[in-house]
C-alpha cells in the first residue's frame, strides 16, 4: 500500500537503488573513458530491426506519455495525483532548466564529434544539435519507472519498468541524439523529480488532515 515516507516500500527502494547504479555507471564511464568514446562504444549498428525497434521504442519516453499514465493515475490512485503532477512539473523544470540556464545548448552527438562517419543514424530519424544535457526522454521514462515502483505493490514491476525505461534511454544513444552522460543526467534527473514530488505529495496529505 503506499506510503508517503521517502522510501515508502521495496519496489520503491528498488528501483531508486537501480536508477541510481545506472546513473553512476554512466555518468563515471563518461568522465574515465571520455564522452565522445563512450557514445561511440554504446552507438553501435545492431541492423535494421534494432533501428525499427529504438525509433519506436523511444517514444516511449516523450512528453505525450504522460496523458495515459495521468488518466491511469486518476482512474486508479486519485488519492496520489498531486504526487504525478508534481513530478510532471519538477522533470519539466530540472530538464529545461539545465537545457537552457546550467548547460545551455549544449551540443548533440552529431555536433560535438568531429568524425561524423562513425556515428551510426537511423534513417527517418530527425537528428537534434543543441540541448543536449539531460536527456528528457530519458527522465520522462525514468520518472514514470519510479512512480510506478512507488504506487504499483506487484514486484513483477520493478525489472518490467526498469527495462522499459533503460531501453528508452539506451534508444537516446542508438538513435544519436543524446551522449551516456545526457542519459545518465537523465536518471539523476528522475531520482529528484520523486523525492521532491513525495515532499509534495505529503504536504499534500497533512493539509488534507488538518481541513
Amino acid at each position: 500500500m503506499y506510503n508517503s515516507s521517502p522510501f515508502p516500500n521495496r519496489n520503491f527502494l528498488a528501483g531508486f537503488l537501480l536508477t541510481l547504479i545506472a546513473s553512476l555507471f554512466l555518468l563515471v564511464n563518461s568522465w574515465v573513458v571520455g564522452k565522445d568514446v563512450f557514445f561511440l562504444m554504446l552507438n553501435t549498428d545492431l541492423g535494421a530491426n534494432a533501428d525499427v525497434f529504438f525509433h519506436y521504442w523511444t517514444y516511449l519516453g516523450d512528453g505525450a506519455i504522460w496523458v495515459p499514465v495521468a488518466v491511469l493515475c486518476w482512474l486508479y490512485r486519485r488519492k496520489q495525483f498531486p504526487l504525478l503532477l508534481a513530478a510532471i512539473v519538477f522533470s519539466t523544470l530540472i530538464t529545461q532548466g539545465c537545457k537552457n540556464f546550467i548547460l545551455p545548448a549544449e551540443p548533440r552527438p552529431t555536433a560535438a564529434i568531429t568524425n561524423t562517419a562513425a556515428i551510426h543514424t537511423v534513417t527517418g530519424v530527425e537528428l537534434h544539435t543543441a540541448y543536449s544535457f539531460p536527456s528528457g526522454h530519458t527522465g520522462t521514462a525514468f520518472t514514470i519507472f519510479l512512480l510506478g515502483c512507488l504506487l504499483i505493490p506487484k514486484r513483477w514491476f520493478v525489472p518490467v519498468g526498469f527495462v522499459y525505461a533503460l531501453l528508452v534511454g539506451y534508444s537516446r544513444i542508438y538513435l544519436a541524439q543524446h551522449f551516456p552522460l545526457d542519459v545518465g543526467g537523465g536518471m539523476m534527473t528522475a531520482l529528484f523529480t520523486l523525492l521532491l514530488s513525495i515532499a509534495v505529495q505529503q504536504q499534500w496529505e497533512k493539509r488534507k488532515k488538518t481541513t
